[in-house]
């Protein structure tokens, strides 16, 4: 993850995710549900800016005004749990810039905690070490902990269990994203964990090798039939998808994004052209070409 410094203050960037493989397993007794996951980080970004504040408050500030800035928010979250756990009394200024799309499948609140946590453990000179702020992390939410891990990782447990992995080779993405988002608790809520949860292995095994076709075979998410469900207007998002012929497509997590993997770059930008003249006829989406991060 790389840290700027900038006329005094910290600037990173946080990437989105998608999803390649999801399955439910079973629900815990504690609410969750323990899952297996590979996700991917993938090259749109938020930018987190970190300025020390001598006042001992954290003040965010955001360029989406839809989006709260107070306690509730995931950043403002991970810095007082930091300062509660390290009894730290010092203060931050924190300027987020969106750009991953809000409550679409993404992660991008669990992107910015973690690069929360990482930025001020670094602004404030704290020195806990990575193990020390995955710690923190899963008290935060399921997904944050990858981003300790990027770009790749099998994760298992409710998500925060990591363990990285090597794709054989970059990957081409178009993200279709739509102008409303889904709350990942409601489609938990509407899930049934199946009897026989389908098998991650063959997917590792293709990431491994970075053969797309295969990956794109084996792409399986178990939350999209219920988000689908939940949300019709989706299913014309996954029929103009499969119209314009990507190696495969799926939702990203509980959606409301979907993704084309696409066999180069090439291809993408095919897709995404075919996207966006839909979009000029009357379709609201946001249509970005992402690759895996290196």
């Amino acid at each position: 993850m790389q840290i700027e410094r900038q006329a005094g203050a910290l600037v990173i960037r946080a990437p989105a995710k998608v999803n390649l493989f999801l399955e439910v397993l079973a629900k815990r007794p504690d609410g969750y549900h323990d899952i297996e996951t590979l996700m991917v980080a993938v090259n749109i970004f938020d930018t987190l800016k970190f300025r020390e504040d001598s006042s001992g408050d954290i003040r965010l500030t955001c360029n989406r005004p839809e989006l709260s800035t107070g306690p509730d928010n995931l950043v403002v979250r991970a810095a007082a749990l930091l300062k509660r756990q390290t009894g730290c009394e010092k203060g931050a200024r924190i300027r987020l810039v969106k750009r991953i799309p809000l409550a679409a499948g993404l992660a991008g609140g669990s992107s910015d905690a973690a690069v929360t946590l990482i930025g001020l453990n670094r602004l404030w000179k704290l020195q806990l070490s990575p193990k020390q702020l995955m710690s923190l992390a899963t008290e935060l939410g399921s997904d944050v902990a990858f981003f300790f891990s990027t770009p790749t990782a099998w994760c298992t447990g409710r998500g925060e269990q990591v363990r990285p992995l090597r794709l054989g080779k970059p990957l081409w993405f178009v993200l279709v994203c739509p102008p409303f988002g889904i709350s990942t608790a409601l489609v938990y809520r509407r899930l049934t964990p199946p009897d026989q949860p389908q098998s991650g292995a063959p997917i590792l095994d293709a990431a491994r090798v970075g053969g797309v076709e295969e990956i794109g075979r084996r792409l399986h998410n178990r939350l999209q039939p219920v988000a689908l469900r939940f949300c019709p207007a989706l299913v014309g998002v996954q029929d103009r998808l499969a119209v314009l012929g990507p190696a495969a497509s799926a939702l990203s997590g509980s959606g409301s994004s979907f993704f084309a993997l696409c066999r180069d770059e090439r291809e993408a930008l095919r897709i995404a052209r075919g996207l966006r003249n839909r979009a000029e006829q009357g379709m609201n989406l946001g249509v970005f070409i992402v690759r895996s991060c290196s």
